[in-house]
């Protein structure tokens, strides 16, 4: 069994009037199947409404199933005694840092977490300089997080979920409020997690530049996973991903317009180093 494991996943917003009568129920999973293993690096992508955010609040057990099982590490989602097992195995970054970030120095608030489950202060201070290491904000321990940026925020809100030592961090949009830079910093420290300190990663997200490193893409449409494959599979199907309103990176369109004007590349080109060597090795 894989670090996090569902089985027919389905969960249904009920809408319900002043009497508690039914009046819509809108199904935003629909029987997914998922099976991610331990230290694997996984990307799962879909236009906004796909189900994408709905199912990664499964994977902490923010949300519970309306059908089907979930299971992380092993443990049952739906066993109540079993939640705080659960979030401890499996941490979660949301969009905002802000709404994560609770502590006035950046040491201090990496290390709320740990303190708050008992942790020796000797240990607390050890995984504080671990974490933040981990995502390159070592430097910035005795500052304030309002003076950050937006990308640092972020970067301190994982590192606050690092040194809970889980083995899962589930990332949900982690960069949709940042700036290019600020992207770019918080996926670099993201691969230097799933590198270097082996911990899952599942990043939810909407930019396909994020994804090329994954080791697996699963693409959600109308609450279904409708693809699924490496990068380079999910990104030779250029018209399919359009199909389902998702773009490809930048790099890999050029190259597809390149290709449709008769130029011998291969499908799926991730990287501009990799579009430059296929180009240079044609003339």
């Amino acid at each position: 069994m894989g670090i996090i494991e569902t089985n027919k996943l389905v969960f249904e917003y009920i809408r319900r009037d002043e009497e508690d009568n039914v009046e819509a129920i809108q199904r935003a999973v629909d029987e997914v199947d998922l099976d991610i293993k331990e230290g694997e690096f996984i990307a799962i992508l879909g236009h906004n409404g796909s189900g994408k955010s709905t199912l990664a609040k499964h994977m902490n057990a923010i949300l519970a199933p309306t059908e089907g099982t979930v299971w992380v590490d092993g443990k049952d989602t739906k066993e109540e005694e079993k939640i705080w097992d659960i979030r401890q195995t499996a941490g979660m970054v949301f969009q905002n840092p802000d709404n994560q970030i609770i502590g006035t120095v950046v040491e201090e608030d990496v290390g709320f977490g740990p303190e708050n489950i008992g942790i020796p202060t000797e240990q607390i201070w050890e995984r504080v300089e671990e974490s933040l290491k981990a995502v390159g904000m070592y430097q910035y321990r005795k500052h304030s997080p309002n003076k950050l940026s937006g990308g640092q925020k972020q970067r301190v809100a994982i590192a606050g979920v690092v040194a809970m030592h889980p083995k899962c961090i589930v990332l949900d949009e982690p960069t949709a409020m940042l700036d290019p830079n600020g992207r770019k910093e918080v996926i670099r420290a993201v691969r230097a997690l799933n590198d270097v300190e082996n911990v899952t990663i599942i990043l939810i997200t909407h930019y396909m530049e994020e994804v090329i490193y994954a080791d697996k893409v699963y693409v959600m449409d109308q609450g279904k996973i409708v693809m699924q494959g490496t990068p380079r599979d999910i990104f030779s199907q250029v018209e399919t991903l359009k199909s389902y309103r998702l773009d490809v990176p930048q790099v890999t369109l050029l190259a597809y317009e390149l290709q449709k004007q008769g130029i011998p590349l291969t499908d799926g080109i991730l990287t501009m180093e990799e579009l430059v060597e296929q180009l240079c090795q044609l003339s």
